[in-house]
């Protein structure tokens, strides 16, 4: 039980300094600050391993290109990451697309232009 609260909190601290990093530090031209936002850290059990999902917005191709960006920066991101978080080792960390916020507001939309005439379970028989 402790273990998972220390993993959470590991998970959280990481994806604060990572935030301000996209903020204030990274100068990759192609990791544009206002069109990225981390939405989570997953951390594995050991803290080893962090995945980092990032929430993109833009066309295709500038989100492949943002990817792109954030790849090229994981090793300044982890060597920052170890300077300012105490660690006995400092995480690998791995960039993931998350392109949930994106599904949901497609299902919105969707679900938006039902109208009652077009749903079965609403007309009278």
């Amino acid at each position: 039980m402790a273990n998972s609260r220390r993993v959470e909190k590991v998970s959280s601290l990481i994806k604060r300094e990572i935030s301000q990093m996209l903020i204030s530090e990274i100068k990759d031209d192609r990791v544009g600050a206002g069109m990225v936002s981390i939405t989570e850290v997953e951390m594995s059990g050991d803290l080893q391993h962090a995945k980092v999902f990032v929430s993109i917005y833009g066309t295709d191709s500038a989100k492949n290109e943002t990817m792109e960006g954030l790849k090229a920066c994981t090793a300044f991101v982890r060597k920052s990451l170890g300077k300012r978080i105490s660690l006995r080792h400092t995480p690998e960390i791995r960039f993931v697309e998350d392109s949930s916020l994106e599904k949901g507001d497609n299902l919105i939309n969707l679900i938006n232009r039902i109208t009652p005439k077009d749903n079965p379970l609403t007309e009278e028989e």
